[in-house]
């Protein structure tokens, strides 16, 4: 009698995930329905939707009045992004909220902006300062796509100043016409860079070349025209 053999076809293990995709809050991957294969996106981002949404903002005010001109009173901004929850944290702080920064995944994947008010030779200007790279050797791998992000995303980014400090600037409304200094910190040159992207008002909404602009340089001597006089960012936060 013919014995019937049964076999199972043989189905291959499933990769384990690259480093990349393991780290998946700064590599979103999306499937090309072309070619069914899984690619960098120019969608991947590190604050959720690209579209600023109120709704998923936290604003926590610690030690500041709503309404006290920067030039006057140290302000500055910790704003970080929650994977789990997809929502935006925000503190208007005298200065850097330190406690918002705790935590493994916070120092693995550094996706905090951190920002603060200046004036310099009487003229207020708001100051961003992103980690781009050093530090972790995932960040050093993926610098250049980091890089990217950041710059794709700092418009959600400062929606969620203006909107976060809505009190402060409808006082104020000339502080829409301060220029906005990105600071690019990274240990590979190419990226450890300062951007000017035009008045807030406009750099809320896309990126302004203003090549010709210099970084303001406060006054070397003592004055009141410069404040705060130093920076409320620890270095620590700008370490290459």
């Amino acid at each position: 009698m013919a014995t019937l053999t049964v076999t199972t076809p043989f189905v291959p293990s499933k990769p384990r995930p690259s480093v990349f995709e393991q780290f998946s809050s700064l590599l979103p991957f999306r499937r090309n329905p072309k070619t069914k294969n899984l690619t960098f996106s120019p969608v991947a981002r590190l604050f959720g939707p690209s579209i600023f949404e109120a709704s998923k903002l936290k604003v926590l005010f610690l030690g500041v009045d709503e309404k006290k001109h920067p030039g006057k009173l140290p302000r500055t901004y910790t704003l970080t992004h929650s994977d789990i929850t997809s929502k935006l944290t925000l503190a208007i702080s005298q200065t850097i909220n330190n406690s918002q920064l705790q935590g493994w995944a916070n120092k693995l994947y550094r996706d905090e902006v951190v920002a603060e008010w200046k004036k310099v030779k009487g003229k207020m200007s708001l100051h961003v300062h992103c980690h781009i790279s050093g530090g972790h050797f995932l960040l050093d791998i993926c610098s250049r796509l980091r890089y990217y992000i950041f710059c794709n995303e700092l418009p959600v980014v400062l929606k969620a100043f203006v909107h976060g400090d809505e009190n402060l600037l409808n006082n104020y409304p000339e502080l829409q016409e301060a220029l906005v200094w990105v600071y690019f910190h990274s240990n590979v040159p190419e990226f450890n860079k300062v951007e000017c992207w035009g008045p807030l008002n406009d750099a809320t909404a896309k990126k302004e070349t203003q090549g010709a602009v210099l970084l303001p340089e406060p006054c070397q001597v003592e004055c009141s025209c410069c404040f705060p006089p130093i920076s409320f960012i620890p270095q620590n936060m700008q370490q290459q």
